[in-house]
């Protein structure tokens, strides 16, 4: 090989080696966000990214992980439905959706093949809050917009949105504080995904409160997999052992908890749930009963904001590296059919699912022609 034809290939080879190195990830700017009203920062101190302006149409990716109950299975619904409305359609070249389980290796591997395949932004609802830093490394590397909804991930390097969790497993204690006489009993609570950053952040909030109100308490605690089924069934076996609880909080699988107290003959209970649209027709239909609930959660449709957050910034908007959300609550006596739950509907989907702020609203038959599967 002649020395020229080796230095350009060396110049080939080193510009190949470090074209991810001059790649645009975030740049650390000034707020205000593009978009006040939708884009939220979580705090005073949150700060704000700026990619560098890209021309679309866009390929971006769903990366989520476990698909095995109501609401994650709403969200991918709802996310196809997002990218199937006309202006979100338009600035979209290609929405891939991968679901891998629990694996959080598997997910690690998707989010890493998306980058490598030349997306543009990935959206993942994270297995696991701390393991993804060096594929955020690697995206910021690439150029690519990582967004994290739900399940979100411990770091600043990139975008989260979310709901304050740990302010909902608060106000679930704060409920049956407030309900349950004496300030004393025993409390089962229903808890998540084991792993994930929503069920510790939930599970602290509540074990705060409760230590807080210098009450006496006394914690069982099941694993639901915010799955009615699983919540059934283990809630079930709870009662058997402990015969009987002075009130529950569930983070999800709600619908499944009451009936579980139903079929049991248990009496009725405080109960601080999620948002499914069977726990708040049982709310409403037993209230005089003895079941008093609060219904609180994070909207399946968080996913859209995600995606409306991916695009504004590869249009090269400026936006908060973490996103704040309202939650959707409703409390007993207030249940009203019609208006915040629907007893002709099926139980098996999340009311609350719309971000006004945001633009975001579905009605259930968008979300419900969807399919669950990967695309």
């Amino acid at each position: 090989m002649s020395r020229k034809a080796w230095i350009l290939a060396a110049g080939v080879a080193w510009a190949a080696s470090t074209a991810g190195a001059f790649a645009a990830g975030p740049e650390t700017v000034k707020g205000p966000s593009a978009d006040t009203e939708c884009f939220k920062p979580l705090t005073a101190e949150t700060k704000f990214f700026q990619w560098k302006k890209k021309d679309g149409p866009f390929r971006i990716a769903l990366a989520n992980g476990f698909i095995g109950n109501t609401w994650r299975i709403q969200m991918v619904q709802t996310a196809k439905a997002y990218a199937e409305q006309p202006d979100v359609k338009a600035k979209l070249k290609e929405f891939k959706v991968v679901s891998t389980g629990d694996d959080v290796a598997a997910q690690i591997a998707a989010v890493d093949n998306f980058i490598n395949s030349g997306y543009d932004a990935v959206i993942v609802n994270a297995q696991n809050p701390t393991a993804f830093k060096p594929v955020v490394k690697r995206a910021n590397k690439a150029g690519v917009v990582l967004v994290a909804f739900d399940n979100t991930l411990d770091t600043d390097e990139a975008i989260n949105v979310n709901v304050n969790q740990k302010g909902l497993g608060e106000l679930w204690a704060d409920w049956l504080v407030k309900k349950v006489p004496g300030n004393k009993g025993k409390l089962l609570e229903v808890r998540g995904v084991t792993g994930t950053s929503v069920d510790r952040d939930r599970h602290e909030g509540i074990e705060e409160v409760l230590k807080k109100s210098g009450g006496q308490w006394e914690s069982v605690e099941v694993v639901g997999r915010w799955d009615d089924g699983t919540a059934q069934k283990v809630v079930a076996d709870a009662i058997a052992v402990h015969k009987h609880f002075d009130g529950v909080s569930v983070q999800g699988g709600s619908t499944g908890t009451v009936r579980a107290m139903i079929d049991a003959g248990h009496p009725f209970v405080p109960v601080g749930g999620e948002t499914e649209n069977g726990f708040r027709k049982l709310c409403s239909e037993h209230s005089s009963d003895g079941l008093k609930c609060v219904s609180a959660g994070s909207g399946p449709a968080q996913v859209a904001v995600a995606m409306k957050t991916a695009i504004a910034a590869l249009e090269g908007q400026v936006v908060p590296q973490s996103i704040a959300l309202p939650l959707s609550v409703t409390e007993d006596p207030n249940f009203k059919d019609g208006e915040n739950f629907y007893s002709k509907e099926s139980d098996n989907f999340f009311v609350g699912n719309a971000f006004p702020t945001c633009g975001i609203n579905f009605t259930a038959q968008e979300i419900m022609g969807q399919s669950k599967s990967d695309q």
